[in-house]
């Protein structure tokens, strides 16, 4: 899960895998895995499917305690987490930040294996560009963007959190190569799709702009262009057929971004989200035609973990965790809110002049009284991606095959686990290059499942064990020593990671942003005029999180949390 982000209370960003495909990707094991001990951590599921079942029991109940506040914020995924930085900053002391979980992070939290900090959800966030002020604001904030020379520098002293040297590199045909575009041995037919492919996002960014985060590119009373409109309505792999792009390591290529992004490939993406990919950020280089695929990000052992312990540590105990929130009712002067606190099993009534609802969108459409009919139709057509994340301490640096040099992030061509995407090694970024190369360390797989028939019952019915054992088959073809060197695998399970941008869903949310809005797009913050982006509203409710980006990305849940404070601070000073 790259930079998926939301997730607060579910959000990160599995049905029944059918019979076949379980048959062929474990048909590969040879010999019967050590017994590594190890098991599900991190996401306190049974309590997120506990409070939808007590939901739809309707059961009543009655307040234990009542507590009030000026603004409620329900969610600590990245988008309540940028609210509550927000109202902090417009001076906002008085407000409550809910989370289901026992951490707040959504999918973008960190956890540590034999000692070693490593990422639970999203590792990185791409160096931000001008779309993006608010995260610009908050990396110069901590310390990550500096001005220096007259130029603006990203990864804070020395650059160390930029992501070291080598970054990415591919398992192919029994070697490695640096970067992820299948490159050695490609004939002339397939070079020649990459420069087609590559004309194609760079003539399609020229006729309409593509911007990250998208909200940053919504204009009043205006639709989307045409170009977008029309990429909109069919996924990417139909796109591809019409344009004549077969290649089958290009579709591999643009398959693997799409799940890295999206949670789903390209029969499910559309083809405006697949080339908003690109066309948003670097663009796609084919080879030898000047620039690269890879971009500066920013990384850490525990991912943007880092980022969310951050933006947490503020608030002290204004951050409410382990509480499930069970209802919330909007009336006309203020929004009333019912919460199950999981440590007193009691449940408390909070009420406050507005509530920001920073949920997924099927988690906001259950709780909010009345829920308005834009929610209710936004929830009914989005789509979620359940992931798996695997966190597997090793004692040692693993053998490796020949080929390029061990990197931050590697992937496997083809990998034999459905949804697989590689892995990213958590001592990457240690300072020492000689501790490094020694060091015990936590590799950090990840499978998004979106493009499975049954991933998330499958997440929620199968032992531990059944993906441990597929994740050791599959990483014993790069590392035969897997089975030796690793001494422990956690993993992390999201049921609903991300949102997935299938056809329609960017205009139909496009029309909704711009239909029902809180207040001006300008409003003041710290007595300065601020540009707001347009943030989906009732009169007593703002709502924020990636979802309604319709998909999940770090620039896309902070712009949009971002937002929903400044707007909560501007309203609570009228």
């Amino acid at each position: 899960m790259s930079r998926a982000t939301d997730g607060a209370p579910g959000g990160l960003r599995r049905r029944q895998l059918l019979a076949a495909a379980a048959a062929g990707w474990l048909a590969g094991c040879e010999h019967a895995p050590p017994d590594l001990p190890g098991g599900y951590t991190g996401i306190a599921m049974e309590r997120g499917h506990a409070l939808r079942e007590r939901l739809a029991g309707g059961a009543p109940y009655q307040p234990d305690r009542q507590r009030r506040t000026q603004v409620l914020i329900a969610g600590a995924g990245v988008a309540g987490l940028a609210a509550a930085r927000a109202l902090r900053l417009a001076g906002v002391e008085d407000f409550a930040l809910l989370e289901l979980e026992d951490q707040a992070g959504g999918n973008s939290r960190a956890g540590s294996v034999g000692g070693i900090a490593c990422p639970l959800g999203a590792h990185y966030l791409p160096v931000p560009g001008d779309d993006a002020p608010e995260v610009q604001d908050l990396l110069e904030e901590l310390g990550l963007r500096q001005r220096v020379a007259g130029r603006w520098q990203y990864g804070g002293d020395d650059g160390r959190h930029l992501c070291h040297s080598p970054q990415e590199r591919l398992f192919i045909d029994g070697q490695w190569q640096d970067g992820l575009l299948p490159l050695a041995g490609m004939g002339a037919a397939t070079l020649a799709q990459y420069r087609r492919f590559a004309a194609r996002v760079d003539a399609l960014s020229r006729a309409a702009r593509f911007t990250m985060p998208v909200v940053s590119g919504f204009r009043s009373n205006k639709a989307l262009a045409p170009v977008h409109q029309a990429l909109d309505a069919i996924t990417l792999a139909e796109w591809l057929a019409r344009e004549g792009l077969d290649d089958a390591h290009l579709r591999w290529y643009l398959d693997y971004c799409c799940r890295d992004d999206y949670g789903a490939g390209s029969a499910r993406v559309s083809a405006w989200a697949g080339i908003h990919y690109f066309a948003s950020r670097h663009g796609f280089h084919a080879p030898g035609e000047g620039g690269a695929d890879a971009e500066g990000v920013l990384t850490w052992p525990q991912g943007n973990g880092w980022l969310t312990q951050r933006l947490a540590a503020p608030l002290a105990d204004r951050l409410h965790a382990g509480a499930s929130v069970l209802r919330i009712a909007e009336g006309r002067h203020g929004v009333e809110l019912d919460a199950l606190d999981a440590a007193s099993g009691q449940v408390v009534r909070w009420q406050a002049r507005r509530c920001i609802v920073a949920l997924p969108l099927f988690v906001a459409a259950r709780l909010v009284q009345p829920v308005p009919d834009f929610l209710t139709e936004a929830a009914r057509r989005l789509q979620w991606a359940p992931w798996l994340v695997a966190n597997i301490h090793i004692d040692r640096p693993l053998a490796d095959r020949s080929g390029a040099a061990p990197a931050w992030d590697n992937v496997l061509f083809q990998d034999a686990n459905p949804g697989g995407l590689g892995y990213v090694d958590a001592g990457h970024q240690r300072l020492d290059a000689r501790a490094a190369q020694a060091a015990p360390t936590v590799l950090t797989y990840y499978q998004a499942l979106g493009d499975l028939p049954d991933g998330r019952s499958a997440l929620l019915e199968r032992p531990w064990t059944h993906w441990r054992d597929a994740i050791l088959a599959t990483l014993a073809g790069p590392h035969p020593d897997i089975h030796e060197r690793a001494q422990r695998m956690e993993l992390t399970r999201y049921g609903h990671a991300m949102a997935i941008p299938v056809p329609g869903l960017q205009v139909f949310l496009h029309e909704i942003s711009l239909s029902h809005l809180s207040g001006k797009r300008a409003q003041l913050s710290n007595e300065e005029r601020a540009a707001v982006p347009p943030t989906p509203a009732t009169p007593r409710l703002l709502f924020a999180h990636a979802d309604w980006s319709g998909y999940s990305v770090f620039e896309e849940a902070f712009t949009r949390g971002n937002a929903a404070g400044v707007l909560a601070a501007a309203l609570a000073a009228r």
